[in-house]
């Protein structure tokens, strides 16, 4: 065996055995005409390393995750080209081609943002680093604070070092340590079992600590808006510096590496630059893995119909699961930030075939996602060419004379708004309505503010006015930012640091699947809604020609928020509530936006609270609620039923008038933010 290496200007071959045919041997200085290794080109610690891993064989898988060899006693050695040496070369060279195309990819997609002057991002780089510096600011201005948080600090970390000591003694660890709570970032065992570790893991949790503790107390003076935003910032750098982020500070990333030679890092880096290149020089993480899920066969599967559609949405009828069905089919008006399928998942957690199967004819919206020709559609054209366009059809289609509704997040909002602009109008055919996780009433949103005020809105507007449109990216980088520790940093431990490809999961596949904004619906949602509060005043907006009073709309309602809702708070979808003009029922579920609406009938998960009346305050109407176990949706079809109005034969999906298009999810909803986007 010959070796092939750097080494006092010498060239050495490194593992290349002779072929039969060649000529010359080794002992004369020559290689002859010896294979040429296919790490000629690499650099001298790489080729060097490599001839070690072909001397010595790593234990285990190993970088190329080699399986272990099936070969039996007497079975003739595997030629060269068989080898596992060979497949590992192989790895190298098919990750280091990813990464180098990645990489020109993500170099010239920013070269291309720069010369068409696409210099918005959400969030703003720049609205996070003045939070920064005035955060900095605030402990220069707080001496004596900053000291006492020093020196608790400080008390801490000799409590955590004689508490260390004493268990590499062989000592027990203190109460106070066993009963620590357990941060998910650190749930691995080489977190617990190692002390260095533990030791990194405690000193951070009690740095993060105090840190959150000193930046609430500097910062109390500040007006209300600046205050969110710095402290909003600095939990997001407190999330950046855990030890779990970085490779030489994380056990599992560590043991992964010594294990695979490193090739953890490399597919990791390979990962990086698609992500990379796909966001055009902006990093836009993958959540899941896409190539196992795929709409219409193992995503949004229920069976039915598009038996209508215009420029703006298509309309889904589901074909019937029972012999008979509910007099008043139910209107689904999901929204338009993301796609309806985020209530069709997999059949298993599908909120629409449950429906369904409940007995219940179900029409959902799917919106389109729309490009630079839509850059003038209004919230009114939602309105006129969404709701109510959708309700003469079901009308139409059913022959019912009075239907029930539900709306999700935004889509709750512009239903709320199609019910005043109704009773405005005389137009009393929507029997009641359910809102999941809806803003009424904007006055205290959550997180969400921290990327709202004037400045941030004008340069979303200058920046849309050359696009026509927001993009979707954008949209998704600001929710994840409300969950980084999930829903960046998590990511980026798996598939950078670990090198692992994220697995298929559908809500996170339906996560990463937004869509875009039109510019002047945008700017409008944001500014009456988000930013000046409008809908909560009778008459404070006008759509379609009606002044918009939800004081005027007199259903039965039922409203359903989540206790860890980051962007529709349980407390103001409450406070929405009241804003109505009849009373309405309110259910607060366990969780948060998604995964508190997504909770399927048999799932033991979370569990629900119920209050018979609705006294002003929330927290007194939580102090007074029953808690029940379980999903909440059997509770919200026990009061549909009492509008079901009856039964009927079960209904095909269409009509003679609106004779089927195609099957359901429809085409709308596979259109993706990544495709060409002018039409």
């Amino acid at each position: 065996m010959s070796m092939l290496a750097d080494g006092g200007g010498e060239r050495i071959l490194v593992g290349v055995s002779p072929s039969p045919d060649d000529t010359e041997t080794e002992g004369c200085g020559r290689v002859g005409s010896a294979r040429r290794p296919w790490f000629v080109g690499l650099p001298p610690a790489m080729a060097r390393r490599q001839a070690a891993i072909e001397r010595y064989p790593p234990r285990g898988k190993a970088m190329s995750d080699q399986k272990p060899s099936s070969a039996k006693p007497g079975d003739p050695a595997p030629s060269p080209q068989e080898t596992p040496s060979d497949e590992l070369a192989q790895r190298y060279a098919e990750t280091l081609a990813r990464v180098s195309a990645g990489s020109s990819r993500a170099w010239q997609g920013w070269l291309e943002r720069q010369a068409r002057g696409d210099f918005f991002t959400l969030p703003d780089p720049a609205v996070a680093a003045k939070s920064l510096a005035r955060l900095g600011q605030q402990f220069m201005f707080h001496p004596q604070q900053a000291f006492e948080l020093q020196r608790q600090l400080w008390q801490g970390y000799t409590a955590l070092w004689q508490d260390t000591a004493q268990r590499l003694l062989g000592e027990a660890s203190s109460p106070d340590h066993e009963s620590a709570p357990r941060d998910r970032r650190f749930k691995g065992k080489g977190w617990e079992e190692n002390l260095f570790f533990d030791a990194l893991r405690q000193a951070y949790q009690l740095t993060a600590e105090q840190w959150l503790k000193g930046v609430h107390e500097v910062t109390e003076e500040l007006d209300h808006d600046e205050r969110v935003k710095v402290e909003f910032y600095a939990h997001q750098l407190i999330d950046a510096l855990a030890p779990s982020n970085y490779a030489t500070t994380n056990p599992e990333v560590i043991e992964a590496t010594v294990r695979t030679g490193g090739a953890n890092l490399l597919q990791g880096l390979a990962n990086l630059m698609e992500d990379l290149s796909r966001g055009e020089g902006l990093l836009r993480i993958k959540q899941s893995d896409s190539a196992e899920l795929t709409l219409g066969e193992n995503l949004a599967v229920t069976p039915g119909k598009v038996i209508f559609q215009n420029d703006l949405m298509q309309l889904i009828q589901y074909a019937p699961a029972t012999e008979e069905v509910d007099r008043r089919p139910l209107l689904i008006v999901p929204p338009w930030i993301n796609k309806f399928y985020i209530l069709d998942l997999t059949p298993q957690r599908s909120f629409i075939r449950w429906a369904v199967e409940q007995g219940i004819t179900v029409f959902v919206i799917s919106w389109v996602n729309p490009d630079k020709r839509y850059a003038e559609v209004a919230f009114d054209d939602y309105l006129t060419q969404g709701t109510l366009k959708a309700m003469d059809v079901v009308q139409e289609v059913t022959g019912e004379d009075t239907l029930n509704t539900i709306g999700y997040c935004i889509g709750g909002t512009l239903l709320a708004c199609t019910l005043a602009h109704q009773a405005a109008r005389g137009d009393d055919r929507v029997h009641s309505a359910t809102f999941f996780t809806t803003l009424l009433d904007f006055s205290d949103v959550g997180p969400l503010e921290v990327f709202i005020d004037e400045e941030q809105i004008r340069n979303m507007e200058q920046h849309m006015e050359r696009l026509g449109y927001l993009e979707g990216t954008h949209l998704a980088n600001a929710f994840n930012l409300l969950q980084s520790a999930d829903l960046i940093w998590g990511f980026v431990i798996n598939n950078y640091l670990l090198g692992r490809d994220p697995k298929a999961f559908d809500l996170l596949y339906w996560n990463s699947d937004s869509t875009r904004m039109p510019k002047r619906m945008q700017s409008f949602y944001l500014r009456n809604m988000y930013l000046e509060n409008r809908l909560a005043e009778p008459g404070g907006i006008t759509l379609a020609g009606e002044a918009i009073d939800l004081s005027q709309v007199r259903i039965p309602t039922f409203f359903v928020a989540t206790e860890k809702d980051h962007i529709a708070p349980w407390h103001s979808s409450y406070r929405g509530a009241h804003l109505l003009g009849k009373n309405p029922r309110f259910l607060l579920g366990g969780s948060g936006h998604i995964a508190g609406v997504i909770n399927p009938a048999d799932s033991p998960k979370y569990g629900y609270w119920t209050y018979g009346r609705l006294p002003k305050d929330p927290e007194r109407w939580l102090a007074s609620a029953t808690h029940h176990p379980g999903s909440w949706w059997s509770e919200w079809r026990t009061w549909l039923k009492r509008h079901a109005g009856g039964q009927v034969p079960a209904r095909e999906p269409g009509s003679s008038d609106y004779p089927p298009l195609e099957e359901a999810p429809g085409s709308y909803v596979r259109v993706r933010v990544d495709a060409p986007s002018d039409g």
